[in-house]
């Protein structure tokens, strides 16, 4: 069985280049949203604490199968820990064996911008510009790029309520051409902006911006608001907006249409990648995607990554399964 550890993640990204791995994992997940029927699929499982939470999320067809394990404790960054750690197994159906187990902290990151990005291809006008990013921790720098691999973005936003998180933002992201535009509040952030990414990580339901603070046309990435009274837009604001949602069931519980009910929900993403449904029908019409995470989205990077690892040779076989001569003789490998 192979193992990846952070350091095989850090040499994949830097033999593909970032660019290059947020393309082929666009691709893995716009294959697998558009066979969403043969999977075998549920909401994530939870367990809830008053300072954060562990999940376990599986996804399957019939050749693979994967889990992810992974946390929420917005409390961990003031410890110097990160709020959000995953590890993630690939398995194979026929026998059950695992193929691989793998650090998913950075490769979280790294699908969860994509998701949105796929949905943001078909609700977000295609010549946006600007980006408004209302929180700069962890999944921050992820976003951007994930979506200025697909958008022509020419100025960045950005606003949060620690000034540290910001100039770490501004610092990572300086070498890439678009402008990057410090603001004094969430207000100055979004005016007029063409794309909203809001990714901050309080547990408590908050109303970032209303209507009246945003332009006509624009699309909002909704991250943050990913657990039950965790949520970034008020109702009144998702009331006006064409809703798309990952997974309906998961995100009725967990996602910011937690407010709503479930005729208000236009499209899951699938629908949207497959054609059943148009994505942005009007230039002048609000689009939210609601991204709480789901296992699909897990399936697809870690199929991608098991296949890169493959190709390029990373990772460690480790014997982690027993080989036994005689299936029927575990005990045989304790014997004297």
């Amino acid at each position: 069985m192979k193992i990846l550890t952070v350091n095989d993640i850090q040499r994949l990204i830097a033999i593909v280049g970032i660019e290059a791995f947020f393309n082929q994992l666009m691709s893995a997940l716009k294959q697998d949203f558009a066979r969403w029927h043969v999977f075998y699929k549920s909401a994530r499982h939870a367990t809830h604490y008053a300072h954060g939470v562990i999940e376990l999320m599986p996804c399957s067809d019939d050749r693979l199968y994967t889990f992810k394990y992974v946390n929420g404790h917005p409390g961990n960054t003031s410890e110097g820990k990160l709020n959000v750690i995953a590890v993630g197994q690939l398995s194979e159906v026929a026998s059950g064996y695992p193929l691989m187990i793998c650090e998913m902290t950075l490769l979280t990151a790294f699908r969860t911008a994509a998701a949105g990005v796929l949905a943001a291809s078909y609700l977000a006008r295609p010549e946006s510009g600007t980006l408004a990013i209302i929180g700069t921790g962890a999944q921050a720098e992820f976003q951007v790029l994930g979506f200025n691999g697909v958008f022509p973005l020419r100025r960045i936003r950005f606003f949060d309520a620690d000034a540290g998180a910001m100039r770490k933002f501004a610092g990572n992201l300086s070498v890439y051409p678009f402008e990057l535009i410090p603001c004094r509040s969430i207000k100055e952030a979004v005016r007029d902006a063409d794309i909203i990414v809001t990714a901050t990580a309080a547990k408590q339901r908050q109303t970032l911006f209303t209507l009246d603070d945003i332009a006509s046309g624009t699309h909002i990435q909704a991250v943050g608001g990913d657990c039950p009274g965790k949520t970034e837009l008020g109702h009144a604001l998702l009331s006006v907006t064409k809703l798309v949602v990952e997974y309906t069931p998961q995100a009725l519980v967990e996602g910011e249409v937690q407010q709503c009910d479930a005729g208000d929900v236009y499209a899951e993403l699938w629908e949207l990648v497959g054609g059943l449904k148009p994505g942005r029908e009007r230039a002048d019409e609000i689009t939210v995607f609601d991204s709480v995470g789901f296992a699909l989205e897990d399936f697809s990077i870690l199929r991608l990554v098991y296949e890169l690892a493959c190709e390029h040779h990373l990772g460690t076989d480790m014997p982690l399964i027993p080989e036994v001569q005689d299936p029927k003789d575990l005990f045989g490998l304790l014997s004297p």
